[in-house]
């Protein structure tokens, strides 16, 4: 995709080839003095396409007598070589080129690596739509005969009329516009709402885990982390899901968001070993004491175990973290499954935990009287392991089946469904472990009654602080 021989001129000159290219602007080697001499840059501009390139660097393994820089603006090359030739969809609709191919090159070479960035300005073909969205694009060529690829250019921004893009290479370049799918306003809405409410829920719950000592024992510390780890990835979530715009910044999200919710469903995990052990020694106060449950085990599991599969899966395919419209695992060449994998393997560990449990419970209430009261404990924290159990698995089980084989009108019940549950786990958890529980109801009951004796000793100082200045002002001696 080199422009004529003869544009390669000693000269710097601007022309018309109707056969290749519009406007091929060139600039040889020697004239790098015309640089500007505060940044040492060299501007070159055809047919409203503007490319901005380190004088030094473009220029530092050819000699003044041999090479020359151009820019050209191909005609028409942009029907030919168009979306169709772009692979990375992910979920993008309509792709195609907005701008004008345009070739930046040096002397004869195909492709020349850069140390300093070289900038970009290209102009539009047409208004941008309301749900485009744009990328800096570069042709790679290979074996199959070459395709366009982001690699090695990032997109700085967009206005009505010119995209800029920064690149660390010469080669062919283009701007792609492509149509993000329309979000639901209602799934949208329910999102936010519920998000915000369980992030309230979430907090709440923790504060209580940390501040009632009463119930803070092993199973408060699993809860406690528990929240942590949700708040953390509900939060990150609803704020930085959709900053796609810096693909670095948005790895990291999607990166961070894998990670939290591993955590999550890890002390999920630890919270159903807890049960189990607890139901089989059927000595719930002795064991929630011991701290070798909590100190050995608890923390470099709950932490450790997700951290490893986060830092294999980067390892593996860090270009899979972050897709063009939010910023989570790529869903194709199955990454997703660095997620949905250890997911669907901690929630069938759980069942298997939960029905032990129900079978030890069934033969202990038939031969075990005296140990009622224990027993009775003990289903109370099952039926809150399950509601846990149903409100984070349930959720993430549906999401197996959100594929385009369910069909239309199913796939969008199993969204909703998804979405709902997704966002009211805070509020379920904050029910289940603190409003459904007697001790927390009573230190619920004590901090209130303590908030009202403080506001009523407060307004009757007041009160008296008011008559004292009433009666000094009133005193005809002042």
């Amino acid at each position: 995709m080199r422009g004529e021989k003869g544009a390669f001129s000693k000269q710097a000159d601007t022309t018309v080839s109707p056969d290749i290219a519009d406007i091929v602007r060139v600039m040889p080697a020697y004239e790098t003095k015309k640089c500007n001499k505060t940044s040492k840059r060299m501007i070159l501009e055809a047919g409203n396409n503007i490319m901005e390139i380190d004088c030094a660097d473009v220029f530092k393994e050819t000699t003044a007598s041999q090479s020359a820089i151009a820019l050209i603006v191909y005609q028409d090359l942009e029907c030919v070589l168009n979306g169709t030739f772009f692979n990375d969809r992910n979920g993008l609709q309509e792709v195609k080129l907005n701008s004008r191919v345009v070739s930046s090159t040096i002397g004869s070479k195909n492709k020349t690596y850069l140390s300093q960035p070289m900038f970009l300005t290209l102009e539009h073909i047409q208004p941008p739509e309301a749900r485009a969205k744009y990328f800096c694009i570069s042709w790679e060529e290979s074996e199959e005969g070459g395709s366009w690829s982001t690699k090695g250019c990032s997109y700085l921004g967009s206005n009505d009329s010119y995209t800029r893009c920064q690149c660390f290479h010469l080669s062919s370049f283009a701007v792609l516009m492509a149509l993000t799918p329309q979000a639901d306003p209602t799934l949208t809405m329910i999102t936010h709402v519920g998000l915000s409410l369980s992030l309230l829920c979430l907090l709440l719950a923790a504060l209580t885990f940390l501040l009632c000592r009463p119930i803070q024992n092993t199973s408060t510390s699993l809860h406690l982390q528990l929240s942590i780890c949700l708040f953390l990835a509900h939060l990150l979530f609803l704020v930085g899901i959709d900053k796609t715009e810096n693909k670095v910044l948005c790895s990291v999200i999607a990166g961070v968001l894998h990670y939290l919710y591993l955590a999550s469903f890890t002390w999920m995990l630890l919270d159903g070993l807890h049960l189990f052990l607890t139901v089989k020694n059927l000595k719930v106060v002795n064991y929630t004491s011991a701290g070798r449950f909590k100190k050995k085990f608890m923390y470099s599991f709950g932490y450790g175990i997700p951290a490893v599969i986060v830092a294999v899966s980067a390892g593996i395919g860090h270009k899979n973290y972050g897709t063009s419209n939010h910023c989570w695992l790529k869903l194709d060449k199955g990454f997703i499954w660095s997620f949905m994998g250890p997911v669907a393997i901690i929630i069938l560990i759980n069942l298997v935990f939960y029905f032990t449990v129900l079978w030890i419970l069934k033969s202990k209430l038939t031969s075990l009287n005296k140990d009622v009261s224990t027993i009775q404990n003990t289903r109370v924290m099952m039926f809150k392991a399950f509601a846990q159990l149903f409100i984070l698995g349930c959720s993430w089980g549906l999401g197996y089946f959100m594929v385009e084989e369910t069909g239309k009108t199913a796939g969008l019940i199993i969204a909703y469904l998804f979405t709902i549950i997704n966002v009211l786990q805070g509020v379920v958890l904050f029910l289940v472990h603190c409003l459904l529980n007697h001790q927390v109801q009573m230190e619920y009951k004590k901090w209130f009654s303590r908030l009202q004796k403080g506001a009523e000793m407060e307004s009757t100082e007041l009160f008296h602080s008011t008559i004292h200045s009433r009666v000094e002002f009133s005193d005809p001696r002042i």
